[in-house]
């Protein structure tokens, strides 16, 4: 039986582990750590979680976390899990960064995250999108995806892949769950209901991994919506002249290029929130805008799982030598 260790067990990613790797059939958890609430039973801080944990907290040190894991998972703020992933990957534990410490290279994450990196090796972090990145399997250190260029990277990776694209503009929506588990005033009750919150219109962050995993030219606005999980993204995808292809062309690149990728749904109708909240599935469309030069791209996740730790599940999956799916392949919740 793999152990797995959570670093950072009450944030809305640290509990989807925990609820997700309960169910894992190879995997059972060995320390879950919060300092907050140190000595309370898990399940009695997280009553959804009872009676199918008995672990308590726990603040312990990375050199015990290390020695009690196979697989660790940092599942704590930006800036927080350099402070672990050192001694943890000296002690030749492997690590699943759910943060953004390790996405990017120290200059580009001090650049864009305005913070100085701390970890002063520069470490060969495997960005952990699977169905672009196979060598996930061999990886010591895996950067999660952050969960809207989760979405966005893999509505359109085939038809960058291919050299059609010479621009794109994401539009995306989420659900609150994507701003973490701590209020602020774009999440208070009164200011979301019956509403959509534009935010960080031209500057949000996730946009460096977008341009790292897809290198043509990209814009992206990011939306809060009232409701709890899921992302929707809307890729408005602008073709180099005379690369416009027919609908089966289209289609045929798509089903070559996530062939095997058993995560990856390819829909006839249009994508929807609830078809994938509680999986790890991105769902895919696209329509040709007749005589034009844009194919608009739509795709859904659970912003929660295939875009948080679901998607880490996928990963530890891989790098353990296990089949990708183990533990993760469920329906949706519906309605």
């Amino acid at each position: 039986m793999i152990e797995a260790g959570i670093i950072g067990g009450t944030g809305y990613t640290g509990l989807e582990l925990i609820r997700l790797l309960l169910m894992h059939p190879k995997v059972k958890i060995s320390v879950v750590t919060s300092r907050r609430h140190k000595g309370k039973k898990v399940s009695d801080v997280n009553p959804h979680l009872f009676p199918f944990i008995e672990l308590e907290y726990e603040d312990v040190d990375t050199k015990e976390i290390a020695d009690r894991s196979d697989i660790v998972f940092a599942a704590v703020p930006h800036g927080s899990a350099m402070k672990y992933v050192p001694e943890l990957m000296e002690r030749g534990t492997r690590v699943i960064d759910l943060s953004a410490d390790y996405r990017l290279k120290r200059e580009e994450y001090e650049r864009v995250y305005k913070r100085e990196h701390t970890d002063r090796e520069e470490r060969d972090a495997v960005y952990g999108l699977t169905e672009l990145h196979p060598e996930v399997a061999d990886a010591a250190l895996v950067a999660n995806p952050g969960c809207y260029p989760t979405g966005a990277i893999l509505a359109v990776a085939p038809l960058v892949n291919e050299g059609l694209v010479k621009q794109v503009i994401f539009d995306s929506k989420s659900g609150i769950s994507g701003g973490g588990v701590e209020p602020s005033e774009v999440s208070h009750f009164p200011n979301l209901a019956e509403n959509i919150i534009p935010y960080e219109v031209t500057t949000h962050r996730h946009v460096a991994e977008m341009r790292r995993e897809l290198p043509v030219p990209i814009s992206f606005t990011p939306h809060v919506i009232p409701s709890i999980r899921g992302i929707l993204t809307t890729a408005h995808v602008f073709l180099n002249e005379g690369e416009l292809k027919t609908y089966e062309e289209l289609d045929s690149i798509y089903r070559q290029f996530y062939e095997g990728k058993r995560f990856i749904r390819l829909r006839k109708g249009m994508p929807s929130l609830s078809s994938v909240r509680g999986t790890n599935f991105c769902d895919i469309r696209f329509e040709i805008e007749k005589d034009g030069d844009r194919i608009v791209v739509i795709s859904t996740i659970d912003n929660l799982v295939k875009g948080g730790s679901g998607q880490a599940i996928q990963n530890m999956n891989l790098m353990l030598g296990l089949d990708e799916g183990e533990g993760l392949m469920f329906p949706g919740l519906a309605p």
